[in-house]
């Protein structure tokens, strides 16, 4: 699916996605990547749900945004308690969701000057 971004806004925006990619300011990802709405596009060491760590939540509390977003792939699936344990300790919040639908929020969120980091895992086809 496409989706409208503002190139000149220098804010990171999804603008397209589906199996096995992202898009973000109209360049191709198909690797988990973490997206802050003001910052960089890093590439993220997770390939699926089953991989996430405590370190890949520090790595996101790290970044110091007001909200998270996590996209945890074709199927919205909710990490363990002990791993969102330093979002909670950081006051942090987050959501947990597909990562289509996280894509869409993201940008909803940016739109409003919110401050918002994107965690997404891309499943490959």
């Amino acid at each position: 699916m496409k989706l409208q971004s503002d190139p000149h806004s220098g804010i990171n925006t999804i603008t397209g996605y589906g199996d096995g990619y992202v898009e973000i300011n109209k360049a191709p990802y198909s690797h988990a990547v973490l997206v802050s709405s003001g910052g960089g596009i890093l590439d993220w060491p997770v390939t699926t749900f089953d991989d996430l760590t405590a370190a890949d939540f520090s790595q996101m509390a790290g970044l110091k945004p007001e909200l998270i977003l996590i996209g945890t792939g074709k199927r919205q699936r909710f990490p363990k308690p002990e791993l969102l344990k330093t979002l909670i300790d950081a006051k942090i919040g987050f959501e947990v969701m597909d990562s289509q639908a996280a894509c869409r929020t993201y940008n909803i969120l940016v739109g409003e000057s919110r401050q918002v980091l994107l965690a997404l895992i891309v499943e490959a086809n």
